[in-house]
């Protein structure tokens, strides 16, 4: 399936990434989705997904209640550090993009220390904005608001990383579509508080 950029972000160099974590406190990554996105269009075949063995075990309460990632699934799987070099040359210099993207920046700061995006987007922020006052935000119940077309993941299911990656560039699109925004307006409006968007070396935005 093939999905077009929205004008908006057209030439901008984005990754929409989600993470699942082994359930401990701080959490290690044990799934990780990318979707690089560069040209005018983008299709799920361009997804890159790993699944990653931790070095403490997945607890069993978010195996049940969350991903279903068991202990057994990521055995014989690379460790972070096998697979760290590959997932950075995919962020670097790219725009970050996830659903409460927030938890992802941060997990994936402490997994891969001096990376740094140039800009945070967050459609949770976004949603939020554009379309005030639904009973609920979550990347599941926006799915259903919103009808998003997610079957080209389908056989992955909700929570797993690359199924909300794909929902999460779903609802970007549907979020900058039905707001009009512009790229400084998504900026304004999508980036995380605190987060300063750097300015590009010629003084224009990212």
């Amino acid at each position: 399936m093939t999905t077009p950029v929205p004008p908006a972000l057209t030439g901008k160099a984005l990754a929409v990434v989600d993470v699942e974590g082994n359930g401990t406190t701080p959490p290690e990554i044990i799934e990780i989705a990318i979707l690089p996105i560069t040209a005018r269009t983008v299709a799920a075949s361009e997804m890159r997904s790993w699944l990653i063995r931790p070095k403490t075990p997945i607890t069993p309460i978010v195996t049940r209640k969350v991903h279903g990632i068991t202990n057994a699934d990521v055995a014989e799987c690379p460790a972070w550090s096998q697979v760290a070099p590959n997932i950075r040359a995919m962020l670097d210099e790219r725009i970050l993009i996830a659903h409460n993207a927030t938890v992802e920046h941060k997990v994936l700061s402490a997994h891969l220390p001096g990376w740094a995006p140039p800009i945070v987007l967050d459609t949770l922020r976004l949603a939020k904005a554009v379309w005030p006052g639904l009973p609920g935000y979550g990347l599941d119940k926006l799915i259903d608001h919103t009808a998003l077309d997610t079957a080209a993941l389908a056989d992955q299911g909700y929570h797993r990383a690359a199924y909300d990656t794909w929902a999460a560039w779903q609802l970007l699109r549907r979020l900058v579509d039905d707001s009009g925004l512009d790229f400084d307006g998504i900026l304004r409006t999508a980036a995380p508080a605190g987060f300063v968007s750097p300015l590009k070396p010629e003084g224009g935005l990212w």
